[in-house]
């Protein structure tokens, strides 16, 4: 039987000796993983609900949700902003509703033509102004 990797690993043949956490970053479905015994569970003892050993091999299973039962983590999360699991003791907070920017302070949708009018115009001097120093020193030569 073959099973979703994205559920379900096994990682106790590899001789692995550290595994940094950002590694499962975005590993929401990750239910169960089985590592040598010399590793710890990814985000700890508390990102997992059964915690087993057996014989030379430590066994994670059932991720849980660092978040609580609203969707806010007051602490990790800064206002107009919503936890989410992210993986095995990992968060993002993700704007909510009309926010957006940096900590979600900005209310509103964000000005994209504005932004993409200035990066338009930018980006087409630079490109006249490279092509037209270029050009010269190539009908120089």
């Amino acid at each position: 039987m073959l099973r979703d990797p994205s559920v379900c690993s096994d990682l106790t043949e590899n001789p692995l000796e550290n595994i940094p956490n950002a590694s499962f970053q975005g590993f929401t479905r990750l239910q169960s993983i089985s590592l040598p015994l010399a590793l710890e569970c990814p985000g700890g003892s508390m990102a997992w609900d059964h915690i087993t050993t057996r014989g030379n091999s430590r066994t994670c299973q059932g991720q849980t949700n660092p978040c609580n039962s609203s969707g806010e983590l007051a602490w990790l999360c800064p206002e107009n902003s919503l936890c989410s699991p992210d993986g095995p003791g990992l968060v993002q907070c993700l704007c909510a509703g009309s926010y957006h920017g940096y900590k979600c302070l900005r209310e509103g949708t964000f000005p994209m033509l504005l932004f993409y009018g200035i990066l338009g115009a930018v980006t087409t001097t630079l490109s006249l102004l490279a092509w037209g120093t270029q050009r010269r020193k190539a009908k120089a030569s």
